[in-house]
């Protein structure tokens, strides 16, 4: 009996020392480090309001800040938004940064190709997409596709919208433009998602699920999440079917755009649209491809122009 008095003592001091330290804090918005926890509990606390939460977090402190996960769990993350950092970090000094193997296994749905490339690899396939989207006809491309999805596809629904009165998710419309844009420029094919129907956009719904989890395995130990997806349980399940769902409309696509350029070289006819695509001849090629497609369509940014801004900076 003695024993339990002198543990719960114990834990009561604990408890007031820590809690003293808190109050001796210069800035006590920042997360509090606590023993053995470290700061996870505020990271559960605003799991719901993670991008919200990073973003006041960097706000506060600078710009940079180390976040301390739970000890012996190595969860330990740094998050900076300075741009010189990102800068040094992304363009000046690249090489003294490569990814590594647990950059790839966590975001393991990019496969090979250049956002999980290091080193030589990353080199080639830099390299490779620069002269694609930095070709002048890939420019014309560009421009006629933007141009047309919005006079035949964003203006017709707004219009539409304007004399029916209904509301719309208009974060969701320019997302299906960016997914729209985006589908035509790599592989040559338009989707149509933009349209006065809004249909059903797999591609979209499995990379938000994709999302999703790559977030889930970045709040929690690595052993548990690949026992999760070991056992397809829970978020992992999701994100083995987002995958499967990806691989298959991306190969549609490209499919489809490789029956058109056969087609044209059996006739003849070269003119090509000036699309990414328009140089898949190869199973490599298809692969670098399906690669480059894969964006995060809930932000509406293309992955491939994404990279072009961050090589250019």
């Amino acid at each position: 009996m003695e024993a339990w008095v002198y543990i719960e003592i114990a834990l009561m001091v604990a408890f007031l020392w820590f809690y003293f330290l808190s109050s001796l804090r210069k800035d006590k918005r920042l997360p509090w480090n606590w023993p053995f926890l470290g700061m996870f509990p505020r990271l559960l606390k605003y799991v719901s309001r993670l991008h919200d939460s990073c973003t006041y977090l960097a706000s506060i402190s600078g710009g940079t800040y180390l976040f301390k996960g739970p000890w012996f769990l190595d969860m330990d993350m740094l998050l900076t938004v300075d741009p010189a950092n990102v800068h040094h970090i992304m363009s000046e000094n690249f090489k003294n940064y490569p990814k590594g193997p647990k950059f790839k296994q966590m975001f393991d749905v990019l496969g090979d190709g250049i956002f999980n490339a290091d080193m030589e690899l990353w080199k080639i396939q830099r390299k490779n997409t620069r002269f694609l989207i930095n070709h002048q006809r890939f420019h014309k491309f560009l421009i006629k596709t933007s141009r047309e999805k919005v006079d035949k596809g964003l203006i017709p629904v707004l219009d539409h919208l304007c004399e029916t009165g209904e509301t719309v998710d208009i974060q969701d419309l320019f997302q299906r433009f960016t997914f729209d844009t985006t589908c035509k420029l790599v592989t040559g094919y338009d989707p149509g998602c933009v349209s006065i129907e809004l249909p059903d956009v797999p591609f979209a719904r499995a990379m938000d699920a994709a999302e999703e989890a790559i977030a889930a395995r970045h709040l929690m130990p690595e052993a548990l999440w690949k026992l999760l997806r070991l056992l397809k349980l829970g978020e992992e399940r999701k994100y083995s079917q987002a995958w499967k769902t990806l691989d298959r409309v991306v190969s549609e696509y490209i499919s489809k755009k490789r029956e058109e350029l056969m087609k044209s070289e059996k006739s003849g006819n070269d003119d090509q649209d000036g699309g990414i695509s328009s140089s898949i001849s190869t199973p490599e090629e298809q692969s670098s491809i399906h690669l480059l497609i894969i964006k995060d369509v809930a932000k509406g940014e293309k992955v491939v122009i994404r990279h072009k801004q961050s090589t250019d900076s």
